[in-house]
């Protein structure tokens, strides 16, 4: 898995016997500084298609390297390997279909050939998963509910699972609920926001808020907070889904042009990542009303402590708990899923949520690419 933070690869290995995950080892990788900086460069801008080819080509030499280093930490030979499961790296998505050239499209682009991968490593991949659901009528994200429902529904508790990775999502699992059952949106920004505040006041030396402290060290701008959470994407109702071409540089701009403090920046910043979350739950999930028993926690956001703090001052009725607590490490739960969402599609099973995506079916998802 590599997210829109584009901060590296999660590699993991993992034994599946229906919903019961046993995690072998997890690896992370880190993006070299080049490598990032020419995604970040083809994310949502105007670039070359022959920067896409070669970083098309560029992510599985990566992305091997990872897969067989976590082999390595497993002490598992990558024959052992049933399929590897590739999410690729997201360059645009765009979920809800727009005017172009006569045609209303939906579209994603996902880089990372699958091809390749296999080929380097031996093994089965499947990659490309979200544009079966867009060929359904959905807009191919999110699709890690499936996976929260297999895990973490429960007979008698209302859950959320959050995942607060560059963007933020949640998947609201009612007691005993069903497929049709769960809600699940994408609320914003999870880490995107604080991350290019950081890399824009620190120069580049730093790409992310290490354990909150430089937020921990500003004010919040409450006025400020209601000024972004009037964004018009907080007020379409799901099923949504966003990325860095709602929340990238130009969302960025709007903060930078306050001139608050840096450290009041981010710590308004973070406040307000905590604040959309809590926002979509009261506006789609009924949380005012009926507040969620736990809230389950995962991605890189449960290491930033101040959004965390600022989480369970906007939801005080919830039970925050970090997912390792139910046997997922936080770290390499979306890398997990799509090992999960790779199962399925080699065994031939539907592994979309249409009540998450708003796609007409359930749709198998991926491609399968054999060495």
């Amino acid at each position: 898995m590599s997210g829109t933070s584009l901060d590296g690869i999660d590699a993991v290995i993992v034994e599946l016997n229906g919903p019961r995950v046993n995690t072998l080892a997890f690896h992370t990788a880190p993006y070299p500084k080049q490598v990032r900086h020419a995604l970040l460069a083809v994310s949502n801008s105007d670039t070359h298609t022959r920067d896409i080819a070669r970083l098309h080509f560029l992510l599985p030499e990566l992305y091997a390297q990872a897969f067989l280093e976590a082999c390595r930490k497993a002490r598992v030979k990558p024959a052992q390997v049933a399929v590897l499961g590739c999410h690729g790296q997201t360059i645009y998505h765009e979920g809800r279909p727009a005017p172009f050239l006569g045609r209303r499209i939906a579209s994603t682009l996902q880089i990372g050939d699958g091809s390749v991968l296999a080929a380097r490593t031996g093994v089965p991949v499947v990659c490309d998963f979200r544009p079966a659901d867009i060929a359904a009528g959905g807009q191919g994200a999110p699709l890690v509910p499936y996976v929260d429902y297999l895990l973490f529904r429960d007979p008698k508790l209302r859950r959320v699972a959050l995942n607060i990775g560059g963007i933020a999502n949640v998947t609201c699992l009612p007691p005993a609920c069903r497929p049709e059952d769960v809600l699940a949106f994408d609320t914003g920004p999870g880490n995107m926001v604080i991350d290019q505040l950081m890399a824009r006041f620190s120069r580049g030396r730093q790409t992310f808020d290490s354990g909150g402290a430089f937020a921990a060290s500003g004010q919040v701008h409450p006025a400020v907070v209601e000024q972004l959470l009037d964004d018009g994407y907080f007020r379409l109702r799901p099923p949504k889904s966003c990325g860095r071409e709602q929340f990238g540089p130009e969302f960025v701009q709007r903060l930078l042009d306050l001139r608050l403090s840096p450290e009041d920046t981010v710590a308004t910043a973070t406040y307000f990542t905590a604040a959309a979350i809590a926002d979509g739950l009261a506006r789609f999930a009924g949380a005012e009303d009926h507040p969620p028993d736990q809230i389950i926690v995962s991605g890189g956001g449960v290491h930033n402590k101040t959004l965390l703090r600022f989480l369970r001052a906007e939801l005080p009725d919830s039970d925050i708990a970090r997912s390792e607590v139910f046997g997922i490490d936080p770290d390499a739960k979306e890398a997990i899923a799509f090992a999960i969402l790779a199962r399925e599609t080699l065994d031939g099973r539907p592994a979309n949520l249409p009540s998450a995506t708003g796609a007409r079916r359930p749709a198998v998802l991926g491609k399968l690419c054999r060495p």
